[in-house]
């Protein structure tokens, strides 16, 4: 079991990572580098800042040509170089780069100016205003005040610029947390809401086990069933055999590697199902009965 708990812990800061990279990064002097994508539709864009000399802080993502506003698409593209200007303009504020740039490759500086409106709005849901090193990736992010306002009106608590940060970089948006509460789920932490999106614990999903019979699961339960990917399937395996095992009794017999086809092979024809102990047993030390 301890190997699944440090999966579950890989897993969740694979992705929490993206947020603390960006956090990291300050509104100082920051580098930016174009390339066009082998597909040619989006434009890969690369930000670094190098105002702390013991690291180098980077972020990436695709983006449509015209989320780069004011781009020279044609100029970009063309052989040769010349000056090339964009901004990446959010609810949060925008980031101004200029540089030079051909041949579908362009390199140069930015500057950070967040937007005024955005920053009442923290300080009107009483969130601390960003620290100067939290402000660049409040807008390479794409924060907005649609997710603040979802979690203020599913009663979450109150988030950080942090949390803030993290959510949006898993994905969680309105349709996500409305969806856990159509299966009546609100988890009691943010740090329990990114894990769910983080190992892609879908209000469809947790629907499959509400039908068969297993509604209400706690959430560190599910986060769980979803690493070992126990499936209704599994849990209709064992049904069909005669057992009714709680979940904490599934996590630990996958994480066995005990199925219901195991569970055939080893019993006895005519001889009742063995309890689940005897079961760990003949895995264990593969006995049959």
């Amino acid at each position: 079991m301890n190997r699944f708990f440090a999966l579950i812990g890989a897993l969740f800061l694979s992705f929490v990572t993206i947020a603390s990279a960006c956090a990291a990064v300050g509104p100082g002097t920051v580098h930016f580098t174009l390339r066009s994508e082998k597909s040619g539709d989006r434009i890969q864009a690369d930000f670094r800042s190098d105002q702390d000399s013991r690291h180098n802080n980077n972020w990436s993502s695709g983006f449509r040509p015209g989320d780069l506003v004011g781009l020279d698409l044609a100029g970009f593209r063309a052989s040769g170089t010349r000056p090339l200007r964009f901004s990446l303009i959010r609810e949060s504020g925008r980031i101004d780069c200029s540089g030079r740039g051909g041949g579908s490759f362009a390199e140069g500086d930015c500057g950070l100016a967040l937007d005024p409106e955005f920053i009442r709005l923290l300080d009107s849901r009483g969130i601390a205003r960003p620290r100067p090193d939290q402000s660049f990736g409040l807008v390479v992010l794409d924060v907005r005040r649609d997710l603040i306002d979802a979690l203020a009106a599913a009663r979450y608590p109150q988030p950080s610029v942090g949390d803030l940060m993290g959510l949006t970089a898993l994905g969680v948006d309105r349709g996500y947390i409305a969806g856990l509460a159509g299966v009546g789920y609100r988890p009691n932490k943010l740090g329990d809401l990114m894990q769910f999106k983080a190992l892609n614990i879908t209000p469809q999903w947790i629907a499959g086990f509400v039908r068969t019979g297993y509604a209400g699961l706690p959430a560190d339960e599910l986060v769980q069933l979803k690493a070992l990917n126990v499936t209704p399937d599994y849990i209709a395996g064992f049904d069909r055999l005669g057992y009714r095992l709680p979940a904490h009794t599934l996590v630990e017999l996958k994480a066995m590697g005990i199925t219901p086809e195991f569970v055939r092979s080893v019993a006895g024809d005519g001889q009742p199902m063995p309890d689940v102990s005897k079961l760990i047993e003949l895995k264990i030390f593969g006995r049959r009965r």
